[in-house]
């Protein structure tokens, strides 16, 4: 099996943590989101990892030498950004007849078990993954009849179906799938100036491709900061790992401290990771992601999100307070 990757992509509604670093290399709950991708393929076997990338793509490629060596990368650059599939169709060199693909998106870490591939698509030529939403306005979904999906619709207005789509598809015919992304590209079928997975789709369904929507177990956006909060609560839950010096503090579970980070004289937690290299100091924190090499002192932080490097230091505060007294102190 070969694995497409595409990570290019500025990840605008993850910045500022995005203006000097891919988004596929934010981290959440102690790991990259790509490291958390690659780590959910390993179960399977895969000879080449595809990635398309953008002008980060160095970063992406030091990332995949330095932490996974022994898999074999290839490299494809978008120069221009016209949509995801034609993100895709720039991974065709690495395709060969015979291939079968699966196409993975960086905005979401999956959870599902990927061993069950072939038994899933014994009678059909692919799985477009899925998930049951609430809020299928927002989504491409799937409509199907039977196990078999019929036609696709983006945002639809009615309850036509909750199955949207969520990034994960895999190709019995990887270069099959390629030519009809090219034919697609070909014929000029793009919504707003873009080539979007669905048309090339429904085109490959009207030729008589048979597609399955297995529905994932969790499906975890990583796409804004929000998200990534609620994605690192998820990834948290019933991990309590401390690697790093931790002294005359409260941990209150699950919190994730990476080996090299040093804790003192603070209550961590729940629902915090802190990445290594960072020096917290009297201080209370929950429900936050704090990223390499940062110095936190004196300071409240909830639902917060700090990058690399870091200096916030704020300062103590010595009161005098009568009876019956009546405080309140803006954030």
């Amino acid at each position: 099996m070969k694995v497409i990757l595409p990570v290019a992509g500025k990840g605008t509604r993850l910045r500022p943590h995005t203006h000097t670093k891919a988004k596929s290399l934010v981290n959440v709950a102690g790991k990259t989101v790509l490291a958390h991708i690659i780590e959910r393929l390993q179960n399977i076997n895969v000879e080449e990892y595809i990635f398309i990338i953008d002008d980060n793509g160095q970063q992406v490629s030091d990332f995949m030498a330095q932490n996974f060596p022994a898999l074999k990368c290839s490299y494809y650059i978008q120069h221009d950004r016209l949509g995801p599939a034609h993100a895709v169709a720039l991974g065709a060199p690495s395709v060969k007849p015979g291939d079968d693909l699966l196409v993975v998106f960086n905005d979401t870490i999956f959870v599902t078990d990927l061993t069950e591939i072939n038994a899933l698509c014994s009678n059909a030529d692919g799985l477009i993954y899925s998930k049951e939403v609430e809020d299928y306005q927002r989504f491409g979904v799937n409509v199907l009849e039977g196990e078999t999906i019929v036609d696709m619709v983006e945002k639809p207005d009615t309850p036509i179906s909750r199955l949207a789509q969520v990034g994960l598809y895999y190709l019995k015919d990887g270069a099959g799938f390629i030519a009809a992304i090219e034919a697609t590209i070909a014929a000029g079928e793009t919504v707003k100036g873009e080539y979007y997975l669905p048309a090339v789709f429904m085109r490959m369904i009207a030729e008589g491709f048979k597609f399955k929507a297995p529905e994932i177990d969790a499906w975890l956006d990583c796409g804004k900061p929000e998200t990534l909060l609620e994605t690192n609560r998820f990834l948290l839950a019933g991990r309590h790992h401390i690697h790093g010096d931790v002294e005359d503090s409260v941990l209150i579970e699950p919190v994730h401290v990476e080996e090299g980070a040093r804790i003192k004289n603070s209550i961590i937690g729940p629902n915090v990771s802190i990445a290594a290299g960072s020096v917290i100091e009297n201080s209370v924190i929950s429900e936050s992601i704090v990223n390499t090499n940062n110095i936190v002192e004196y300071m409240i932080l909830d639902h917060s999100l700090l990058g690399d490097s870091v200096n916030l230091i704020g300062s103590p505060r010595r009161m005098n307070i009568g009876d019956h007294s009546h405080i309140v102190m803006d954030q």
